[in-house]
């Protein structure tokens, strides 16, 4: 029997893979051509998700690293996340500057989070 989970695998990536009490999620991307901000609302919504289907919550956060095309966007995306964020609780963080997967991509966010019990 596996001591790794992996949740939504598939040929080249698992959305989620959990081992030792922690887990790691792939990076989250919105809406191709949504606004930074949609694109981030959906990206923390899907990590939501994903955190409940691992039985983890944002309050676990260990790490986000989060991409944007732009650091232009940085204040735009910062809004989004700080309404979202545990404020008792935040992630150690990084945020770059980086190109995404396709042009219509702004935001990317990857999170590692503890697992409870």
């Amino acid at each position: 029997m596996s001591d790794i989970t992996r949740i939504e695998p598939g040929a080249r990536m698992s959305q989620a893979v959990v081992h030792n009490g922690v887990a790691w999620l792939a990076g989250q991307v919105g809406k191709p051509g949504a606004s930074v901000t949609e694109q981030t609302e959906a990206i923390l919504a899907r990590i939501d998700a994903l955190l409940a289907e691992v039985n983890s919550d944002k309050s676990r956060l260990l790490q986000a690293t989060i991409w944007l095309a732009s650091m232009d966007d940085f204040a735009e995306m910062n809004a989004v996340w700080d309404a979202w964020v545990d404020p008792a609780n935040p992630p150690a963080r990084a945020c770059g500057e980086s190109r995404l997967a396709t042009p219509d991509y702004k935001v990317e966010i990857l999170i590692t989070a503890a697992v409870k019990g």
